[in-house]
């Protein structure tokens, strides 16, 4: 395949209507399609079907960031004018954002912050501009009524956000704007560490009955952490999908899940990816030759020609035409299969992206 029409190669019709604008009722519900990589084998079945392909010994793999309520709504103190934020960072007391809003925002200008009541809750001050595009901002905490230390002391940002956030739902779901249960439902059972612009959807499947069901059989569990940016959304930009710049993101392999892989490993039993998180974890983890504990961050970029050390199985959505997550799980199994099993899911009227079905790769 020549340079000149590679990113094109990762390219399908995907359908507005196909695009899941909601989430089921029960998470593991949700259809997965299950693809034989040995044979190009399409089954359909559902995620509770899960532990039906695996067995004793094996192990599943989650990531266990927590989506922050980055999504920030108010407006600026002088003129009144509509604001809105993205947070993608917490840098001791700095916040990194994007913000929208008419006109040009100053730096030193202040923004008002309203809660999901509709009340002033806080103030931002803007800094001053930041690479991409973005901001920095800090809290003015004279000005906090969301969570700011009793004792007059720093900040909490994630008690804050907690407080007057909104969730970050991509684009794709009703524009970004949260409807009643998304907070419960873009957040994983897994969920910890907080962090993320984005959930990990592979994990928004899971239960603690599947979960269970996957434990009564003998298989075992292990965590990673990796914090979703937005950028891991962005199409590539180039024809060459090897010049696209790679965004980096932060993450962590523990070693106890180091352990726990090598155990697997040596019985000859299998590693279960929940989401390509997961996978950007672990493979960086193995990027030496061998896996080893990892914390940090990672601009790894999983295409064509890539050995996988550490993952043999993976669970993961559909993804958007033309980004990174479609190169990696064509590379994890191949660009035909993959797109032959999306124009499958797409016939069989699957319901595609982060709020969508499933896909298990074995």
């Amino acid at each position: 395949m020549s340079g000149a029409d590679e990113a094109a190669a990762y390219d399908y019709a995907l359908p507005e209507e196909a695009i899941a604008q909601r989430p089921l009722a029960r998470r593991d519900a949700a259809r997965m399609l299950v693809l034989h990589r040995a044979t190009g084998q399409i089954e359909h079945r559902h995620v509770r079907d899960l532990p039906e392909y695996f067995q004793a010994g094996d192990l599943l793999v989650s990531n266990d960031t927590r989506v922050r309520p980055a999504r920030l709504v108010g407006r600026r103190k002088e003129t009144g004018g509509r604001w809105e934020g993205l947070v993608l960072a917490v840098e001791g007391p700095s916040w990194k954002l994007l913000a929208k809003t008419r006109g040009r925002v100053q730096p030193g200008e202040r923004i008002v912050l309203v809660d999901r009541e509709g009340h002033d809750a806080a103030e931002l001050v803007m800094l001053d501009r930041a690479e991409g595009g973005s901001w920095l901002a800090v809290l003015d905490a004279s000005a906090s009524q969301a969570g700011s230390a009793d004792s007059g002391g720093p900040v909490d940002a994630d008690r804050v956000l907690e407080r007057i956030g909104r969730v970050p739902l991509p684009g794709y779901i009703r524009g970004g704007v949260e409807h009643p249960g998304d907070v419960e439902r873009y957040q994983t059972v897994f969920a910890r560490a907080a962090g993320s612009a984005a959930a990990p959807t592979a994990g928004l499947h899971f239960t603690p009955e599947l979960l269970a069901a996957w434990e009564a059989r003998g298989m075992r569990q292990a965590r990673v952490t990796l914090h979703v940016g937005l950028d891991t959304f962005r199409p590539i930009s180039t024809a060459a999908i090897a010049e696209h710049p790679m965004h980096t993101e932060w993450c962590t392999c523990p070693a106890e899940t180091v352990a726990a892989i090598e155990a697997a490993k040596q019985a000859g039993r299998r590693v279960l990816a929940v989401g390509t998180t997961s996978v950007r974890t672990l493979e960086s983890a193995a990027r030496s030759g061998r896996l080893e504990p990892f914390s940090g961050t990672t601009d790894l970029y999983i295409r064509p020609g890539f050995s996988f050390r550490a993952v043999d199985c993976l669970l993961t959505n559909f993804h958007m035409p033309r980004t990174t997550l479609l190169v990696l799980v064509s590379t994890f199994a191949s660009r035909e299969a993959i797109l032959a099993a999306y124009a499958e899911a797409i016939e069989q009227g699957y319901r595609l992206l982060s709020y969508g079905d499933a896909m298990l790769i074995v």
